[in-house]
């Protein structure tokens, strides 16, 4: 829509002020006049950006986790696009409202402004929307949390196609009546109502916020208050599933407390809203900028409370994100060298072998402790021994096999009784080796 026309029309030649009646609302009053605010404001909503869009990330990684481990349920699809939509208008309208609000005037262009307002009003509508519904399913749930609900996944995706639907048809107006309009020495992105829309604006500025705060925020409290009550009676029955009744009173409290936040944060722009078209209509005062300037804050604020507040009510969630956590910084993680565990075959400290029998005999004696002059003695000693024991760990590694270096005992006694001369006749097991030729031929 091109603005020209209705600038001219509206516009004196002295000062180039617009008429209160031509201009149904400044987009989120973007030009600030202190420069304290152009740094600020903008910084504000980078922090808001920034950690909203990684919180709603993990919160969309979280349930697409667990949708993964078992089948989707309504409520988690419905979390999961509550989650879309505050990191869509984090990361497609959030930066721009920044860089508009760091200027002295709208250097983003008509495509820019046209779309920007639309498209944080579609979703926040979305949003809204999806609560209703999702305090629908919550009430459904309360009232026989013990039943499981199959529902497909098409049924699923054709009510959020239907909810996006009529959360981006609602705001069309917004994308019809923005224009561009020459401010002092730049431009400025502003709502311009022909005459012959200005009673449609009129009706639509009453009807807007009804549909789109007023009505979908209702129900979902009095389902949300339903669901609450369903479950306070169901706790005095012990005979249910007690487990199933603190899953849905959890449940019913986590999402009744995002409810209560959205609503709560959500207002003060609806306020400015009625406000400003109130006061265009009547000729009276319009709200102060700062007033606006903290009610578009906390709205975008909304997208950022919301995983948090999920976190913090929902036992269930937060082990399912400790769960997503740690096969994150697992996966980051060098893989340990696995040490063996202490057993009688891998002793926990490693131990110098012991020499067998026939070393051991010709090694000299310890020597006492105390005694200095036999110093020189003793360290020969452990040169030996030490040097008795390498060619000991020596001859072990080069023996082909475990099974081939054990000797039993029976054999090392035999050896050495044969070697010492001890062996006598009776326990010989090789007589014929001591006998002379003449007796082994008898």
């Amino acid at each position: 829509m091109d603005a020209s026309p209705g600038a001219s029309a509206n516009t004196s030649a002295g000062n180039g002020t617009v008429d209160r009646r031509s201009v149904l609302a400044r987009g989120a009053y973007q030009h600030l006049e202190t420069g304290e605010l152009r740094v600020l404001v903008p910084a504000v909503l980078a922090v808001i950006c920034v950690l909203g869009f990684a919180a709603n990330v993990t919160a969309m990684g979280v349930l697409i986790s667990n949708a993964r481990k078992s089948k989707l349920s309504l409520i988690n699809a419905l979390l999961l696009n509550l989650m879309l939509a505050d990191g869509l208008l984090l990361a497609f309208a959030v930066p721009f409202k920044a860089a508009a609000y760091s200027r002295a005037g709208w250097t983003l262009g008509l495509l820019v402004c046209k779309t920007c307002d639309w498209f944080v009003h579609a979703c926040m509508a979305a949003k809204s929307f999806t609560v209703a519904v999702l305090a629908k399913a919550c009430h459904r749930y309360a009232s026989n949390p013990a039943k499981q609900v199959s529902i497909r996944l098409k049924t699923i995706a054709v009510l959020l196609l239907a909810v996006w639907l009529l959360a981006c048809a609602l705001p069309v107006p917004h994308w019809l009546f923005a224009a561009l309009q020459e401010e002092g020495d730049g431009l400025a992105c502003v709502q311009l109502v022909p005459p012959e829309a200005r009673g449609f604006a009129s009706g639509y500025a009453k009807a807007y916020p009804l549909l789109a705060f007023c009505a979908p925020l209702a129900f979902a409290l009095l389902y949300f208050w339903r669901a609450h009550g369903r479950c306070r009676r169901r706790c005095s029955n012990k005979a249910q599933n007690l487990r199933a009744q603190i899953r849905s009173r959890r449940l019913t409290l986590t999402l009744f407390g995002l409810t209560m936040a959205t609503a709560a944060m959500w207002l003060p722009h609806w306020v400015w809203w009625v406000w400003t078209r109130h006061g265009l209509d009547s000729g009276g005062p319009l709200p102060p900028a700062s007033f606006a300037l903290c009610a578009q804050l906390l709205m975008f604020a909304i997208s950022l409370v919301n995983p948090l507040i999920v976190l913090a009510l929902s036992e269930e969630f937060r082990e399912s994100y400790k769960g997503l956590w740690r096969r994150l910084t697992l996966r980051k993680q060098q893989p340990k060298q696995q040490q063996p565990k202490p057993g009688p075959h891998a002793p926990t400290a490693p131990k110098s072998p012991t020499p067998r029998p026939e070393t051991s005999a010709h090694l000299p004696p310890p020597s006492r402790p105390g005694r200095g002059a036999e110093e020189p003695e003793k360290e020969k000693n452990q040169q030996q021994q030490q040097q008795q024991q390498q060619e000991q760990e020596k001859k072990e590694k080069e023996s082909p096999g475990n099974k081939e270096s054990v000797v039993l005992p029976d054999v090392e006694q035999f050896w050495h009784e044969r070697e010492s001369g001890s062996l006598t006749l009776e326990n010989d097991p090789t007589p014929w080796e001591h006998q002379d030729p003449k007796e082994r031929k008898q």
